[in-house]
């Protein structure tokens, strides 16, 4: 059985998520956040990087969101959350799944971060800004007025970039973008979503 080691309020929750969506069996392992919001030192013991999701699953032990997300679909998928292979919708499913970490959350952190400095940041706050609007007028932009970023179905590409939107709601900066407020409420809205809840307990980014 797959083994999820949790953080709360983190990007674990889309793991959850994801296979209650394959509905493949799973055990989670909780950790809470310190006071300083770091994760416990308990989790260096999991994975030397102290951080999470990490998944075990007999001799596999993984972390990063996409590889996990791309490792649970190649494996349990059977055709599901993933375009068929050689499709073009394929490169684009790919494309976003690189893009969820390794562009999109970039200014989001940023922001999280230098709003620790207080003044003492604030010359870096314009180009930050500038950048998250940058990155949320593209991903509206090719969200256009469909329910799902690639075809007519849920894909691993929603399941990465949904956490996307929730940092953006959870900053205030998703109330500007209708589209992406609406898609994430969707996603919200699948009962695969509330499974995962259920398993997780209260989930509230920026508590």
């Amino acid at each position: 059985m797959i083994t999820v080691h949790y953080l709360n309020e983190s990007r674990a929750q889309r793991i959850l998520w994801l296979l209650e969506e394959l509905a493949v069996p799973y055990t989670v392992v909780s950790y809470q956040r310190e006071k300083t919001r770091f994760a416990p030192a308990e989790l260096k013991q999991v994975h030397p990087l102290g951080k999470s999701p990490v998944i075990e699953d007999g001799a596999v032990k993984l972390s990063e969101s996409g590889a996990i997300v791309d490792y649970l679909i190649s494996t349990y998928g059977n055709g599901r959350l993933s375009p068929p292979p050689g499709t073009p919708e394929r490169q684009a499913y790919a494309e976003w799944l690189h893009y969820a970490e390794g562009s999109a959350m970039l200014p989001l952190l940023l922001n999280m971060y230098v709003a620790r400095l207080g003044d003492k940041g604030a010359d870096l706050h314009p180009r930050i800004e500038s950048e998250i609007k940058n990155h949320l007028d593209y991903f509206a932009g090719e969200l256009g007025d469909r329910a799902f970023l690639v075809g007519d179905q849920l894909t691993g590409a929603d399941i990465l970039m949904g956490f996307v939107c929730e940092v953006a709601r959870a900053m205030g900066k998703l109330a500007a973008y209708p589209t992406l407020s609406a898609y994430l409420d969707r996603l919200h809205a699948r009962d695969a979503w509330k499974r995962a809840l259920e398993r997780s307990g209260p989930y509230k980014l920026g508590a």
